[in-house]
C-alpha cells in the first residue's frame, strides 16, 4: 500500500534543497525506493548536480546526407560516453574543469586521466580561450581522442542581441574542431550540441549554426585538406535530436515541410519523461496506467470519461471502487476489461476558487509518483480540469503540464506520459498542442542542471487564472509502505535540520571507492570543506567536516549519491557473475508480503516477541536464481548438516539487495568482529540483537533477515580470518564456516546463506 509524507522547508532545509534537489530526489530512491517531487523550490546552478547517471540510450541514426569532398553527415541519437568514433568532442569551459554536464559524463566514464591530461594542459599553456579547441588523450572512452571545445557562454534567458553576439564565437568552435579533425587525420568524429545546456545557447539557433558551419567548411576547403569519412551530430535527448534533424534537412536538403514534421509538438522529452500528445479514445488506451476522472460519490455513470471507461470494463469496477477504502484523491482499481494493467480514479473533493489550481496540480502529480512507485511504464491522462474545476481548455493544459514537468526534475525511471483528447475536441486539443510546443522549445537537457533551473510559466500567470498562489516549499514523499516512507523522513530530517557538527556516513561500500571516487571527493572538499575516511572494529566510514552547516549537509548528501552509485554498479556485477555461473539470460526477484493470519508469521511473531519487537511486516523472498547457487553450494560442500534457521540485523537501505544478490559483509557488519571478516549471522533474535545492538538515538524501525545457512562443518572462529582455518594438515580442506558466542556463524561466502523472510520491526 503506498504512502505518503509532505516534508515542510523552510531556513536551513530550504538552502540546501534549493542545491541539491535533484541529487537528493536520486538518493531517496535508491537508498528507500521512495519517489520524492520538490514543489516551490528553484534550484541553483550547482554543477554538481549534474553527477546523476545519464540515460542509456541505443544508438538511432535519424538523418544523413553527403556534403562537399564526400564527408558523410548524419544526426544521432547516442550517448557519447559509448560512442566508438576516432574522436568525440567534450562542450568543455576554459580550464578545461569537467565539473558538469557532458564533460562530468565524459570525464567520469574516461577515468582519471582524462582530468589529469586537462589540468596537465592547462598547467603548462594557460587556459582554452572561447572558440578554440585542443585533442587529448581519450582515457578509458571507447574512442581515440577527446577534443576539448570552448563553446561561447550566454546568460540565462538570453536577449536576441546576445545571441548575435554569440553566434560567431559556436561558428568559430566549430572551425576549431573540424581543424582537428584535419591536423590529426582523424577518420570520423562526433560532435554534440556545444553550449546548448549550461552556456544557454537558444537551442534551435545552436543546431542551425552548427550545421551552417559545418557545410560552409567543406565547401570552402581546399582540395589537398584532409576530409574525413564522417561526422555525426550526437547528442542523447530527444529535443536536441529533433533540432539537429530540423537543421539538416533544411539547411542541406532545403526541405522546410520535412523540418516541420519533424519539430512537431506531438511529444517532448523531459529528462527520464517522455510526453506525448494525442488524440483518441481513453478507453481505448494500452498504456499501464489509465486516470479517470470520478464524481465526489464515486459514481461511475457521471461525467463522459468515467462512464467510457465503465462501459468498456464493466460494472465490476463500479463495485471495486464503492468497496475501496480511503478518503484521498487517488483510488486504484483492476482493469477488467479496459487494455492497460490499473487504472487511477481521481476526484476533487473540496474545490473552491482559491485552491483549484493546486487540486488539479496535485491530483496529477499523485497519479504521477503512484505509477512511478509501482514501477509503472506508461500513464494515459484525458484533459482533467475543465468540469468541476471550472478551468478553460488552455489553463487545463498549462497546469497539467506543469504537473509532469515538476514530476521530472525529480525521478530517475523513465515513464511515458500520454495526454489523450478526444478526437472531436479541436478547442482542447489545440490548448494542449501550444503548451507542448512551448515544451519543446524550453525543453531541457537529461543530466544537466538546466533541468533544475528551467519550467514553464508559473501557474498564475495564465490567462484568466482565479487567485492561485505558488506552491509552498516542501517536499512529498510516496514510499510503498508506511513503514518505509517513515524510515525515509527520519533520515532526511535527520539531516535537513541537522544544527552543528559534522555528517558522518556509515556505510561499508566506502571501502570500494577508488581512484574516481576520491578524485571527486578531491574536488567536492576544496572551499572550507574536509572528509576523514575512518575503518573501526569491521566498520567503514566517512566523516565531512566545515564552518558551514549547509555546505556540509550539501557535501554529504554528494557522498551518499557516489556510494548509490557504487552499490548500483556493485549489484550489477554481481547479478553478471550470477547469471554467468548458471549459463542463463533472466534474473527474476521479489518480496512478497506474508499475511498476518499465516502460520509462519504467527510462529515469528511469537518468538520476536519474546525479545521485545513487534513484527509490523513479514516478507518472503522469491529469487530462483540464489536458491539454484544455495543449492549448487550445498553440494559442493557436501553438506549433510541440515541448513540452520538464522537471522541478520541490517539497514533498512540493504533489503532490497538482499533480495536481489544476496548476502554480501558489506551489509551488516557486526559490532566487534570477534571471530573473522565473512558474514555474520544469529541463531535466534537475543543473539542477533547482541551482534548487532541498536544505536544510542532510538530507530522507530529495526530491520531482520531470516535465512537459511549452511555451517556444515564449524570451528571456533578469531580475529582477523578472511577465510575458514584448515581442518588438519591439508590447507585445501577447510572448515564450512566459524562460531562464537552468543550462537554466532560466520561464513565467507554469500551463497552458503538463502534469504528466505525480512522482518519490519518495531520495538516495544
Amino acid at each position: 500500500m503506498a504512502s505518503k509524507l509532505d516534508i515542510p522547508l523552510h531556513g536551513t532545509a530550504l538552502n540546501i534543497v534549493r542545491q541539491c534537489g535533484p541529487v537528493l530526489s536520486g538518493v531517496l530512491e535508491s537508498k528507500f525506493g521512495c519517489k520524492a517531487i520538490i514543489d516551490g523550490v528553484d534550484f541553483e546552478r550547482d554543477p554538481r548536480a549534474a553527477q546523476q547517471r545519464r540515460p542509456t540510450v541505443k544508438p538511432e541514426k535519424r538523418f544523413t546526407a553527403t556534403l562537399l569532398g564526400g564527408v558523410q553527415l548524419s544526426v544521432w541519437k547516442d550517448d557519447l560516453t559509448n560512442v566508438q568514433a576516432d574522436a568525440v568532442v567534450n562542450a568543455a569551459n576554459e580550464r578545461l574543469q569537467h565539473y558538469g554536464g557532458l564533460a562530468l559524463a565524459l570525464s567520469n566514464a574516461g577515468g582519471p586521466q582524462i582530468q589529469r591530461e586537462s589540468d596537465n594542459y592547462v598547467a603548462k599553456n594557460g587556459s582554452l580561450k572561447t572558440g578554440n579547441a585542443v585533442v587529448l588523450g581519450a582515457g578509458s572512452l571507447p574512442c581515440k581522442k577527446i577534443i576539448h571545445a570552448v563553446g561561447p557562454w550566454l546568460p540565462n534567458q538570453p536577449y536576441k542581441s546576445d545571441v548575435r553576439r554569440a553566434e560567431p564565437l559556436l561558428e568559430e568552435v566549430i572551425r576549431s574542431i573540424l581543424d582537428r579533425v584535419e591536423e590529426n587525420q582523424l577518420q570520423s568524429v562526433a560532435i554534440p550540441a556545444i553550449s546548448s545546456g549550461l552556456f544557454n545557447y537558444p537551442l534551435s539557433e545552436c543546431a542551425t549554426t552548427i550545421v551552417t558551419s559545418v557545410k560552409r567548411y567543406y565547401e570552402n576547403a581546399v582540395y589537398s585538406a584532409h576530409f574525413p569519412k564522417e561526422i555525426h551530430l550526437t547528442n542523447i535527448d530527444e529535443p536536441t535530436v529533433a533540432e539537429m534533424v530540423r537543421a539538416c534537412r533544411q539547411i542541406l536538403t532545403n526541405s522546410d515541410s520535412s523540418g516541420a514534421a519533424t519539430t512537431s509538438a506531438a511529444s517532448v522529452q523531459l529528462g527520464n519523461v517522455l510526453l506525448t500528445l494525442k488524440t483518441g479514445k481513453i478507453e481505448e488506451q494500452q498504456t499501464d496506467v489509465i486516470v479517470n476522472t470520478m464524481s465526489t460519490d464515486r459514481d461511475l455513470s457521471v461525467g463522459e470519461i468515467s462512464k467510457a471507461l465503465l462501459d468498456k470494463a464493466s460494472r465490476k469496477m463500479q463495485d471495486e471502487i464503492w468497496n475501496a477504502r480511503g478518503t484521498g484523491c487517488v483510488v486504484t482499481t483492476q482493469p477488467y476489461r479496459l487494455r492497460c494493467k490499473e487504472v487511477f480514479h481521481t476526484s476533487f473533493p473540496g474545490a473552491s476558487e482559491w485552491n483549484s489550481s493546486q487540486i488539479l496540480l496535485k491530483s496529477v502529480s499523485e497519479c504521477l509518483c503512484l505509477a512511478a512507485t509501482k514501477n509503472h511504464k506508461s500513464i494515459a491522462f484525458p484533459a482533467i480540469g475543465t468540469g468541476a474545476l471550472g478551468f478553460s481548455k488552455k489553463e487545463s493544459a498549462q497546469i497539467m503540464t506543469q504537473a509532469v514537468v515538476d514530476f521530472a526534475q525529480n525521478i530517475r525511471a523513465k515513464l511515458d506520459v500520454h495526454f489523450v483528447i478526444f478526437p472531436k475536441d479541436k478547442d482542447t486539443f489545440k490548448a494542449f498542442e501550444e503548451q507542448m510546443g512551448f515544451l519543446k522549445h524550453k525543453a531541457f537537457h537529461p543530466g544537466s542542471t538546466q533541468a533544475a533551473n528551467w519550467s514553464p510559466p508559473p501557474v498564475e500567470h495564465v490567462e484568466g487564472f482565479r487567485g492561485g498562489r505558488a506552491p509552498t516549499p516542501q517536499i512529498r514523499l510516496t514510499g510503498p509502505s508506511n513503514e518505509v516512507t517513515r524510515e525515509a523522513e527520519r533520515w532526511l530530517t535527520g539531516l535537513l535540520n541537522k544544527s552543528s557538527g559534522p555528517v558522518i556516513i556509515c556505510n561499508n561500500f566506502i571501502q570500494h571507492f577508488g581512484e574516481q571516487q576520491h578524485l571527486q571527493l578531491s574536488r567536492l572538499f576544496k572551499e572550507g570543506l574536509s572528509s576523514e575516511e575512518f575503518f573501526k572494529n569491521g566498520r567503514a566510514g566517512l566523516t565531512v567536516s566545515g564552518k558551514s552547516v549547509e555546505d556540509v549537509v550539501v557535501a554529504g548528501l554528494q557522498v551518499e549519491a557516489m556510494l548509490c552509485s557504487i552499490q548500483r554498479d556493485f549489484a550489477a556485477e554481481e547479478e553478471g557473475i550470477m547469471l554467468q555461473a548458471l549459463s542463463t539470460n533472466n534474473l527474476s526477484f521479489g518480496r512478497k508480503m506474508v499475511d498476518n493470519r499465516r502460520p509462519e508469521f504467527m510462529e515469528r511473531c511469537s518468538t520476536f516477541k519474546k525479545d521485545g519487537l513487534w513484527i509490523l511486516k513479514m516478507d518472503k523472498v522469491e529469487n530462483g536464481t540464489l536458491e539454484t547457487l544455495f543449492g549448487l553450494k550445498k553440494n559442493q560442500l557436501s553438506c549433510t548438516i541440515p541448513p540452520r534457521r538464522m537471522l541478520q540485523r541490517i539497514p533498512a537501505h540493504f533489503c532490497e539487495m538482499v533480495s536481489h544478490i544476496g548476502f554480501h559483509a558489506e551489509y551488516a557488519p557486526p559490532d566487534e568482529p570477534l571471530y573473522g571478516e565473512g558474514i555474520y549471522f544469529a541463531g535466534d533474535v537475543k543473539a542477533a540483537m547482541e551482534v548487532w545492538k541498536p544505536p544510542k538515538e532510538e530507530k522507530e524501525y529495526l530491520y531482520f533477515v531470516e535465512a537459511e545457512v549452511l555451517t556444515g562443518r564449524s570451528t571456533p572462529g578469531q580475529k582477523g580470518l578472511i577465510l575458514p582455518p584448515a581442518v588438519g594438515t591439508d590447507p585445501l580442506d577447510m572448515y564450512d564456516s566459524v562460531n562464537g558466542e552468543p550462537d554466532v556463524s560466520v561464513v565467507f561466502s554469500g551463497h552458503q546463506a538463502l534469504p528466505t523472510y525480512i522482518f519490519t520491526c518495531k520495538m516495544r
